[in-house]
């Protein structure tokens, strides 16, 4: 994944470890020990926050999954990538069909993600390099029920989901709510066949509004 979250060695805490005259063999398995603590931790507080401990790798001086007590003892490193995008993302698709209102179905089905203009499926893996991921909705009457149109969502959907991630996930990537103009799903259909009964000279802008959906826009930090 292209985002992930890193837990250094406690180099500070080493140095006075290295500085007590241990062997080499005793200042690496010091070494393993403090990072052994950290990446455990780490795994603790990203479990709490995303209900599941993500997939990690780690890397000592540079060599993946080489046995910590490896490390070299002195200047070594030893490094743990957390791979926290995609529950990230998997989180805000599962919000998103939780806070939807229920009646026929069709706005829970039509949650869509977009990654850099191009729309993909859920479980499609993510290009290393985006630029913005777009979670939006292609039903027609998405503005409607974020306005709180809906019984069953009184305070919207995207602007309440896009909050809820912020305060979960603004660690990892930028997360704000905003719109987009899709230009597929149903949305695309309604406002072109709504654009044709009325056209004029700024029919291009038109075209956008019409197809103007709340969306959850996330952006690297």
């Amino acid at each position: 994944m292209a985002v992930s979250a890193r837990v250094d060695s406690i180099t500070r805490d080493i140095e006075l470890i290295i500085s007590a005259d241990l062997s080499p063999e005793a200042a690496s398995k010091a070494i393993a020990g403090a990072a052994r603590e950290a990446i455990d931790e780490a795994e603790d507080i990203n479990a709490r926050v995303l209900g599941s401990v993500p997939a990690k790798r780690v890397y000592v001086d540079g060599r993946e999954n080489a046995p910590l007590e490896t490390v070299r003892p002195v200047n070594g490193a030893i490094l743990a990538e957390f791979d926290l995008l995609e529950d990230t993302l998997q989180w805000i698709g599962q919000q998103l069909v939780l806070h939807s209102p229920v009646l026929s179905g069709e706005y829970a089905r039509s949650h869509v993600i977009v990654v850099d203009g191009e729309a993909i499926n859920f479980n499609d893996p993510i290009p290393p390099e985006f630029g913005e991921i777009v979670f939006i909705n292609t039903t027609p009457y998405a503005r409607k029920i974020e306005k709180g149109l809906s019984d069953q969502a009184p305070d919207g959907v995207y602007e309440a989901v896009a909050a809820l991630a912020a305060r979960r996930f603004g660690n990892i990537v930028k997360v704000r709510f905003s719109f987009r103009s899709p230009d597929f799903g149903g949305i695309n259909a309604w406002a072109s066949k709504t654009a044709a009964k009325g056209r004029t000279s700024n029919g291009a802008k038109r075209d956008a509004w019409l197809r103007r959906q709340p969306a959850i826009v996330l952006t690297r930090r």
